[in-house]
């Protein structure tokens, strides 16, 4: 089994090989037999699906385990693509022929109930039993350099085959192809940091601490997006997540069509629906259904997808995502005035809600790119609204109209939020901005850890500095979208483990409105306050000779506790704390002994500050 050294062979997949893979494994079997799938795919490709498959359903499996069950699977494959298409087994199935041959594997616990099952409920047992928490499996690791170059060198074992199975079993809903990609620039690395290329300024240790992060950033972005995207179906419907696709794809196609948007927003809900399911053959072929319909409509979508449409299909769908929104239509007019003052309105409305609103939101997303998904979907729940209220019975004649004021008046809340944010962001910097997101975010949700509160507003600080040197009609899609990734990762936590009312009130109520509710969030009132006492807060001398970034990160953490303990705390008191410790670290920094002065002062400080925020 030569994983590594064919790699390069896995992946380079025409478009016409992954269309190979029928619409759903269940429903064609007649038409996709494992030998006509093997010949389509061809051996090595097979292979590292099989590998991603079985690492995906089988997580607590070894790593022999999962290549004994691919090379098992490959050689069915081989053996019915060469001659014996009477075989039963070779009439089976793809994701059949899979199940089976975990089924009959022995010590495999947790499986049972699942193999006692017929398909397609055996399939679904599967799925369910699919674990992505952190606490289940522990993350995957940056590998050992010196160990890695050993196997290297020797050939001992396939490591770009060991690193799809981890990868695969620690992230068992990603996209195939996503880890396919990573395993590429993990063997680059592997050559790179071992081979005589190496920079010899640096050992291969400090050459796999430089890289690695870049090497595994796909994997944590398009896992996270991939969580993300899943929560909202689970969380709010299948309704919610059409209504962002529709929003997000008039707004990258404008001159598309409402038909076509319609079809592309349900073909990507169902591919969602796929890949949150866990059912990784069918994630895969919806794709590439959706990026073949897209790359060779090109006329009716965008003028600007073409280079997307010429790249490797492994980068092409990252391209098509980024890729900038078309121009609007030259004779698309600024208003939709017709779906407020038409007099058949209320009609339609009536007749054909939910294409109505369909329409609106197109129409209105087409005209707005500067406008974010979020602000969009707000804009149509209060187009809906509008028409609830005003089309009831004796409504007034200028109902409706009263809506156009109602929508300014939003658009001008939202800009100003971000405009303020950024002005803020602009006069403080990273450090001190996020200073200010960890007062607001400790008030908001003082049950979250102190690392936890420190990562997200770390992440809300490096959306600032992404967006707020974009123009204005391009802050606020950049804004809004990104944070409505942090958003989503804290309502995530929430339901693991409930911070309070309010987050869960925020987290669960509505989508759309999810950022400007945790905005009006202010101090928990049901939170009992920690007690200021010496042993919260411990001084050590480190705070003399740590970097500037950790003892950044050790003031932040002080910063999270204080508040905890004195959520009142206004910010003239905390700059009076501030200066106080300040104090106290330039004193005991130019002592001899500075450990014991800290002993000494540290308790002080923390008496002083306690007497001062009771007062």
């Amino acid at each position: 089994m030569n994983w590594r050294t064919r790699i390069y062979v896995i992946l380079l997949v025409s478009l016409t090989v992954v269309k190979a893979l029928p619409r759903s494994y269940r429903d064609i079997e007649e038409k996709n037999s494992i030998g006509q799938r093997f010949s389509q795919l061809q051996e090595n490709h097979f292979k590292a699906i099989a590998m991603i498959m079985f690492a995906q359903y089988v997580q607590g499996g070894t790593f022999g385990k999962a290549v004994q069950m691919a090379e098992d699977v490959t050689a069915l494959a081989k053996r019915c693509a060469a001659a014996a298409r009477d075989n039963p087994d070779c009439l089976k199935p793809l994701d059949r022929v899979f199940l089976d041959t975990i089924c009959q594997e022995e010590n495999l616990p947790g499986f049972t109930d699942c193999c006692a099952k017929k398909d397609p409920e055996r399939n679904d047992c599967f799925l369910s039993l699919k674990n992505s928490s952190r606490g289940f499996i522990s993350p995957f690791e940056r590998p050992n350099a010196e160990a890695a170059c050993k196997n290297h060198s020797q050939h001992q074992h396939p490591l770009t085959g060991y690193f799809i199975y981890e990868v695969s079993k620690k992230h068992p809903f990603l996209y195939a192809p996503t880890i396919l990609s990573v395993a590429i620039r993990y063997e680059e690395m592997i050559q790179d940091c071992c081979g005589g290329a190496a920079d010899s300024a640096h050992t291969p240790e400090e050459c796999f601490w430089r890289q690695a992060p870049n090497v595994l950033k796909p994997v944590k972005e398009d896992g996270l997006r991939q969580e993300h995207t899943c929560g909202i179906l689970k969380k709010f419907g299948e309704r919610t997540l059409k209504a962002l696709k529709l929003a997000q794809i008039s707004q990258k196609f404008p001159k598309a069509d409402f038909v076509t948007v319609s079809k592309l927003v349900m073909d990507i809900t169902n591919m969602h629906k796929d890949c949150c399911r866990g059912d990784m053959l069918d994630c895969m072929h919806d794709r590439e259904e959706i990026l073949h319909y897209v790359c060779t409509n090109q006329d009716i979508l965008s003028s600007k997808i073409k280079k997307c449409c010429e790249k490797p299909l492994l980068q092409r769908s990252e391209c098509l995502v980024n890729a900038e929104n078309d121009d609007k239509p030259a004779d698309l007019s600024p208003h939709v005035r017709e779906f407020i003052k038409d007099k058949g309105v209320c009609e339609r409305f009536a007749q054909q809600k939910d294409t109505h609103l369909a329409r609106f939101l197109y129409e209105y997303s087409r005209r707005h790119p500067e406008f974010s998904a979020q602000m969009l979907l707000r804009i149509g729940k209060g187009y809906e609204d509008l028409l609830k209220e005003c089309c009831k019975p004796g409504a007034p004649d200028d109902c409706c109209s009263r809506g156009e004021e109602e929508l300014k008046k939003h658009i001008y809340e939202t800009e100003s939020v971000m405009k303020t944010s950024c002005d803020i962001y602009k006069e403080k910097g990273d450090y001190y901005f996020q200073n200010e997101l960890l007062m607001s975010f400790t008030k908001k949700m003082p049950q979250l850890t102190s690392t936890e509160l420190i990562k997200f507003t770390k992440q809300m600080t490096t959306i600032g500095s992404k967006c707020c040197q974009l123009s204005q009609d391009k802050l606020l899609p950049c804004a809004e979208e990104n944070l409505d990734l942090v958003l989503g990762e804290i309502c995530r936590r929430h339901l693991t483990d409930p911070i309070n009312p309010g987050v869960c009130h925020c987290c669960s109520s509505s989508y759309a409105l999810r950022r400007p509710c945790v905005g009006k969030l202010e101090l928990d009132e049901n939170y009992v306050p920690l007690s200021l006492t010496p042993g919260l807060f411990t001084f050590h001398e480190d705070l003399c000779t740590a970097e500037e970034e950790k003892l950044q990160h050790k003031k932040q953490e002080m910063l999270v506790n204080l508040i905890k303990c004195k959520p009142q705390i206004t910010q003239e008191q905390l700059a009076s704390v501030t200066a106080a410790f300040t104090a106290m670290r330039e004193q005991c920094c130019k002592e001899a002994n500075a450990q014991a002065c800290f002993g000494k002062e540290g308790p002080e400080l923390i008496k002083r500050s306690e007497k001062m925020l009771s007062a």
